[in-house]
């Protein structure tokens, strides 16, 4: 499993009695768990840069905070990162796709294996927005019967199309197309996140049938977010800052 490590005061465990009750318990749960890991990895990142500046690596060329962070994400980097959080932002991909609550932890068990093939390569708040939409982009077309296409999922998270599809296959090739979760390891992510939660107070239990809604949701522009424009691509115009 990625290793959490730490134990931030500002990334407490949310209120359980503060969750809505339309919201799926496995994306509270996934906040959490993904909220404390990027801290971690962003404080190790300002580490880093700080160690590369007092040794001159900054400005001589050896790579500085990329001998930190790792090259194997690069793809999914941002040039800042993106102002929503990421319960905000799972919230958002959950209300407009309809995908079930089960891709969001395959999504994470493709996030997970990513850092378990790579640990040179860190998950921190200039990538986690970009893996995640990629992540259960891929996991809804592996579970669910109906999903939305790729331009759908580009629009919901704050990038453009032809992004999206280069994410898409820049993950199925790290992973090397390894997208089969099986029965057994899907109830071990669940029971590994659900312990998380519950080493930090009351426990919350994951939805773990695979069932889409019905009912459709139309995306709200006034409330599209961004996720800022990397090195060698664009976020559309449209999308709020």
């Amino acid at each position: 499993m990625l290793d959490e490590g730490g134990s931030d005061e500002f990334h407490r465990r949310p209120d359980p009695s503060a969750v809505d009750a339309a919201t799926p318990r496995v994306l509270t749960i996934l906040s959490y768990v993904l909220e404390k890991l990027v801290a971690r990895n962003d404080q190790l990142l300002v580490l880093g840069r700080q160690v590369a500046h007092d040794n001159g690596l900054m400005s001589n060329g050896e790579g500085g905070p990329q001998r930190v962070l790792g090259k194997n994400f690069n793809a999914f980097h941002g040039v800042r990162a993106p102002n929503i959080s990421i319960p905000k932002y799972l919230e958002r991909l959950y209300k407009y796709t309809n995908c079930s609550p089960s891709c969001f932890v395959v999504g994470y068990v493709y996030i997970d294996r990513l850092g378990h093939k790579y640990p040179d390569s860190l998950l921190v708040s200039l990538n986690v927005h970009r893996l995640l939409v990629t992540s259960v982009m891929v996991a809804s077309k592996m579970l669910d019967d109906a999903h939305y296409n790729n331009a759908f999922y580009a629009r919901v998270g704050g990038v453009s199309n032809a992004e999206l599809n280069k994410l898409e296959l820049e993950l199925l090739f790290l992973l090397d197309f390894g997208v089969n979760v099986s029965a057994r390891v899907f109830e071990s992510y669940c029971q590994y996140l659900e312990k998380e939660m519950l080493s930090n107070g009351p426990t919350l239990k994951i939805e773990k049938s695979v069932i889409n809604s019905s009912t459709t949701s139309t995306v709200d522009d006034a409330t599209e977010i961004s996720v800022e424009d990397t090195d060698h691509t664009s976020s559309p115009s449209q999308l709020l800052d």
